[in-house]
C-alpha cells in the first residue's frame, strides 16, 4: 500500500486515481429524455479502425488511452469477442457515443467503455444511454454489473455513475505514459491535465 503523503510521478507518465463501482441487482429505470433522435446500434463485427475512431471520438477530451496502447491483434480478438459488445449511439449534427459492455466474466458485466462526445454531455444522451445499458446487462444472466472511472475523466462521472445505481466500493492509482508524449494521442488532448515531458 502506498503510504500518506506525496509521492513523485515520473516525467512522461499521466497518473489518475481510478473509482471501481458495482450494482448487484437492477436499479429502478431513472427518467430520460425522449424524442431526440438518438439511435444505439450494436457493431457486430467491430473493425478496429472504426472502434478506435468512435473512443478517440469520445474519449481524446478526456484522455482515455487504454485501446491505444493495445496490439491490434489483442484489441480485434478483444471487441471481436462474442461476449463483448460494442454499441454506437449515433445523435442528429454527428455527435456520437460508445458503450461496451463484456460479459466474459461468468455472472458479471463490465460497463468497459461509456461516454458521449462534447457537444451530447449534459444534454440527457448519456442517462438515454445508460438506461439502455443496465437494461442490457441486466437481461443476461449476471449477479454483479460495475464499471470503473477516473480523475482524468469528466468530473461529473462518479456522481453520474452512482444516481445510476452503482456504488463505490474500491479506489487504485493508475500511472501510465502520457499517451501525448508517445504519438498516441493528439497533444492538445485533454487540456486539464498538463503535460510534463521526460527530461
Amino acid at each position: 500500500m502506498i503510504p500518506d503523503g506525496y509521492h513523485d510521478i515520473e516525467d512522461g507518465k499521466v497518473a489518475s486515481i481510478v473509482t471501481h463501482l458495482q450494482m448487484f441487482e437492477k436499479p429502478p429505470v431513472r427518467a430520460e429524455a425522449e424524442g431526440k433522435g438518438w439511435t444505439l446500434t450494436r457493431l457486430a463485427h467491430p473493425d478496429p479502425d472504426e472502434y478506435l475512431a468512435l473512443y478517440r471520438a469520445v474519449g481524446t477530451d478526456w484522455l482515455w488511452f487504454s485501446r491505444l496502447f493495445m496490439p491490434p491483434d489483442e484489441l480485434s480478438a478483444t471487441i471481436g469477442d462474442p461476449k463483448v459488445e460494442v454499441y454506437r449511439l449515433d445523435a442528429p449534427g454527428g455527435e456520437v457515443g460508445i458503450l461496451e459492455l463484456d460479459f466474459r466474466q461468468a455472472g458479471e458485466c463490465e460497463l468497459a467503455y461509456f461516454g458521449v462526445s462534447g457537444g451530447l454531455i449534459g444534454g440527457g444522451a448519456a442517462r438515454w444511454m445508460m438506461n439502455r445499458a443496465i437494461g442490457r446487462a441486466w437481461s443476461q444472466p449476471i449477479h454483479r454489473f460495475w464499471v470503473h472511472t477516473c480523475s482524468l475523466d469528466h468530473p461529473g462521472a462518479p456522481a453520474f455513475y452512482m444516481r445510476s445505481g452503482f456504488v463505490a466500493f474500491r479506489r487504485q492509482i493508475e500511472v501510465a505514459d502520457d499517451p501525448r508524449l508517445v504519438g498516441k494521442a493528439p497533444p492538445d488532448s485533454a487540456p486539464h491535465v498538463p503535460v510534463i515531458s521526460a527530461s
